[in-house]
């Protein structure tokens, strides 16, 4: 498999970016999950629940979504009018605020209600990607049905996953080949002829969302077969959530321009107009922009000093 894989990425340069994003298919199992709680309709499978993807990585949105023949935006409005203030808790006991990785899904119902689109991610990566108005405090977001994730637990985590490396390397530990409800896998084997498939993923815009820049990394459906990946037209975003995107997408596209070139003066622009640093003034955030820097400077090239 691994000259396989290697001759993939010489015939498909874009494969270095394509990736299927498990958020989508968690708002895909939340929809599903809604069809039980307001339509009765138990065990729907998230395959079955058919979505147009526009976006970019961890900020995504559904323009369209649908199970067998009814749109379900109109369930989903009502859906999160219901849920909106408690947020949906549904399969969750009461100690669910202490996983660092569960959420209520009240911010997905908040931006449904405010852009009218379906936001395709996890809380914490939507809230990510807003002005401050969920990630302000860390009382605001607990208030919000999310909890952040502390460094120790960051640091805890990353000396588990190197011992478990060690017992692997060495044989002491059995490698676990359950499925992971990722696709990479089967995106690797359609492209080798092995069955089309289509899904979301990140590849460049080649039109299929006509009003973000061509050529910027962006999500949305792709079609899978023998030789090619081929984008699924998503359609242009609505002009409040292309607002709210394209920003991302040019600040994304403006720090690997600093990264490649260290020019620290693009690199602090760019960090300066994240929508979570629009309440600090400019001489602190170039203070942090600084101790950020002096933190990685044994993995940074000399031109950035």
């Amino acid at each position: 498999m691994s000259l396989c894989v290697a001759t993939l990425y010489r015939v498909f340069p874009e494969i270095r970016v394509f990736g299927c994003c498990h958020e989508v298919f968690g708002t895909q199992k939340l929809l599903s999950a809604m069809l039980e709680d307001m339509e009765g309709l138990p065990g729907v499978p998230r395959q079955e629940i058919k979505v147009t993807v526009q976006g970019i990585n961890h900020f995504t949105w559904f323009s369209r979504a649908s199970y067998q023949d009814q749109d379900l935006f109109p369930v989903y409005r009502a859906f999160c009018e219901k849920y909106a203030a408690t947020g949906f808790l549904q399969g969750k006991d009461d100690n669910w605020m202490n996983n660092y990785f569960a959420c209520s899904h009240r911010v997905k119902m908040d931006l449904f209600l405010k852009y009218g689109k379906i936001a395709a991610a996890g809380d914490r990566h939507l809230a990510e990607f807003m002005p401050p108005w969920y990630l302000r405090d860390p009382e605001t977001a607990r208030a919000w049905g999310f909890t952040l994730t502390p460094v120790s637990w960051r640091k805890q985590d990353l000396q588990r996953r190197l011992a478990r490396r060690a017992r692997l390397l060495s044989g002491q530990e059995e490698p676990d080949f359950q499925g992971s409800g990722e696709e990479g896998h089967l995106m690797l084997g359609a492209l080798l002829g092995l069955g089309d498939m289509t899904t979301n993923v990140n590849i460049p815009n080649r039109g299929q969302i006509p009003n973000l820049p061509l050529g910027a990394i962006v999500e949305t459906n792709a079609l899978f077969r023998r030789d090619e990946i081929a984008p699924v037209y998503a359609e242009p975003m609505d002009g409040n959530i292309q607002a709210l995107t394209a920003r991302h997408v040019l600040n994304q596209q403006n720090t690997l321009q600093a990264a490649l070139t260290c020019d620290r003066s693009l690199a602090l622009t760019t960090f300066m107009n994240d929508p979570l640093m629009s309440r600090v003034d400019w001489a602190d955030g170039e203070k942090l922009f600084d101790r950020m820097l002096a933190a990685q400077r044994d993995y940074l090239p000399k031109g950035w000093f």
